[in-house]
């Protein structure tokens, strides 16, 4: 599995402690689904980073350079990110959501 996957990133900002649960569902979620693609963590701690990757908030996931969860939002900026999860607002996906995203790229 995990043959359309040629790259991970987690994009963190480190004042938002949330990339760390989301680093966390992250590695269970790969393993769970056997990607083997090391996780690649990005840290932008500056204005100039976060437009060189286009970030739209800590932690934000990106596999083959895109998104996993898009946004709207075209200004990049430190900050943290919100995630609509089933139980609420969160600052980072659930393993399911994170799950469903990269099963299609499997």
């Amino acid at each position: 599995m995990g043959n359309n996957i040629n790259r991970i990133e987690l994009q963190y900002f480190e004042e938002c402690p949330s990339w760390k649960k989301a680093l966390s569902n992250l590695e269970a979620v790969a393993h769970e689904l056997e990607i083997k693609n090391r996780i690649n963590l990005i840290s932008v701690e500056t204005q100039e980073d976060a437009i060189k990757y286009e970030f739209t908030g800590s932690p934000t996931i990106k596999v083959n350079g895109k998104d996993i969860f898009p946004t709207e939002q075209n200004n990049y900026a430190l900050g943290c990110r919100l995630y609509n999860t089933p139980e609420g607002y969160k600052g980072s996906p659930t393993e399911e959501m994170i799950s469903k995203r990269l099963s299609e790229f499997t």
